[in-house]
């Protein structure tokens, strides 16, 4: 498999710099060579326009004839020039030559017939360009078409000129582009220095520091990249958290069942040990290790719900056939207890209680809160206490609930908080249990956006119970279904 190259973000900016100037230049060249000949022709034309109408003025009417009243020294005056030949040409209306070249080119087929005001024209005479100005001359003393006046001059001035001007503007190029060059690519140099300082203050950096990197010390535009940096970094330090809390926990919840199997396997290893003492430390391993194993499901069921929300799998699900069928896998727990378990509320099929969540976690919900309330429930043959699951619907506040209710002695109002908290147990209880049921249901919860209250089932009463209240967002119906 071919790897791709890794691009620079140094060079591909700079790439996109420096070609649009590169490739400016040269347009930039034949602009100049445009302009530079309109300057060098304006001066000049000019002149030509001067001379076509001093020449003008020299033509007159004698005798009904036209007349160009030029001397030989008015004509070289005329063609005196250093660097270009001058030509001119006077015809009659008639079109007999009355004075210069023959040769010069007349104006083109339809050119306006204008007088009193000098055109200017390009022609070529001899294979050589020249520059043509002519004027119409109209005789008003006599009925005749006008005259023609043209005076024409090659183009070396010009040209010249023209080198001159394009010479004064690209020289100070040729020394300006390679220093724009160097500033451009000092100016990007510096420009991207944040981004190498940022990745020294990340690289110094010890392992353990997830602390969030500071976005006001980076420009603008790199400050998303940082903002989603710090949003990994939290979820790192959270995950990091987690999985110390996970540790911790498992190593303080197995300590001590570990510690009474140690301590029962050294008691049923002594030689003096009797067959009734070997029984008891043999029943206290088993019981000890049912609480281990209890814990350690307990605890990967937490750090399950701690995954994140990231890694949830969701999909469409009725809160109430989950709560029933936890109910029933509870019956055989209640039933050793002396516990009356039932249910009570919604039906398997009532589209109303559907909910989107992870059908595993949310049965692990159920299950603790049954779980809590059958070992925190005083009950007897003769005096069973009752716990009873429910799931409500209301279509109209758009509001699903999930209620265990108890008849036990209730939590105080002080405690209520408390008993979410890990590892956690309420004084003057014996029950059985790792202390981190109630904290693995207000994950699953938070994890599924919703919200749990405890309060009392019978304020005031001896026994005022508890209920626990789990409210969810049902799934939206679509329109046209029954919502009652």
């Amino acid at each position: 498999m071919k790897r791709h190259e890794q691009r620079s973000l140094f060079g591909e900016i700079l790439d996109w710099m420096l070609t649009p100037l590169l490739l400016l230049w040269p347009i930039s060249l034949a602009l100049t060579w445009f302009v530079a000949q309109g300057l060098a022709n304006k001066p000049f034309d000019r002149t030509l326009e001067y001379n076509a109408y001093a020449l003008a003025e020299l033509l007159s009417v004698q005798d009904g004839h036209v007349r160009v009243n030029l001397t030989p020294t008015g004509t070289g005056v005329l063609r005196a020039d250093e660097s270009d030949v001058v030509y001119f040409q006077v015809l009659a209306p008639s079109g007999a030559l009355l004075a210069g070249e023959r040769d010069l080119p007349p104006p083109p087929p339809g050119a306006v017939v204008s007088g009193d005001e000098v055109h200017l024209r390009d022609a070529e005479l001899h294979g050589t360009d020249v520059r043509v100005a002519y004027i119409w001359v109209h005789l008003m003393e006599a009925d005749f078409r006008p005259a023609l006046v043209q005076v024409a001059e090659t183009r070396n001035k010009r040209s010249v000129l023209a080198t001159e001007i394009i010479k004064g503007v690209l020289l100070p190029q040729v020394f300006v582009l390679p220093l724009a060059l160097l500033l451009v690519w000092l100016a990007l140099t510096r420009g991207i220095k944040p981004l190498h300082q940022l990745e020294e203050r990340i690289r110094r950096r010890k392992p353990g520091d997830l602390s969030p990197l500071d976005n006001k010390a980076v420009p603008i535009e790199v400050a998303p990249l940082v903002e989603s940096v710090n949003d990994l970094l939290d979820r790192l330090h959270d995950s990091v958290a987690t999985q110390k809390r996970f540790l911790a926990d498992a190593a303080h919840q197995l300590k001590t069942p570990l510690a009474g199997l140690r301590m029962q396997a050294d008691l049923a290893q002594r030689g003096s040990t009797s067959t009734e003492e070997l029984k008891q430390s043999l029943l206290q391993i088993g019981r000890a290790s049912v609480r281990a194993t209890h814990a350690v499901n307990q605890l990967l069921a937490l750090a399950r719900a701690e995954g994140g929300a990231a890694t949830l799998q969701r999909e469409h699900l009725n809160l109430a056939e989950i709560v029933i069928e936890a109910v029933h896998d509870s019956v055989p727990h209640a039933l050793e207890k002396h516990i009356d378990l039932g249910y009570d509320g919604a039906s398997a099929e009532d589209i109303h209680a559907r909910l989107e969540g992870n059908a595993t976690l949310l049965a692990e919900l159920v299950r603790n809160l049954l779980d809590n309330a059958i070992n925190y429930t005083p009950s007897s043959l003769n005096q069973p206490g009752v716990v009873t699951a429910r799931v409500v619907t209301d279509p109209f506040g758009q509001v699903l609930l999930l209620q265990v209710e108890n008849s036990g002695p209730g939590i105080p109002a002080s405690e209520r908080e408390l008993i979410f908290q890990p590892f956690y147990r309420s004084l003057g209880h014996e029950a059985d249990g790792s202390g981190l049921g109630l904290s693995i249901v207000r994950e699953i919860a938070r994890q599924h956006g919703a919200q749990i209250t405890v309060d009392a089932l019978q304020p005031g009463a001896p026994q005022p119970g508890t209920r626990f209240t789990v409210r969810f967002a049902p799934l939206a119906l679509p329109q046209g279904l029954p919502i009652a």
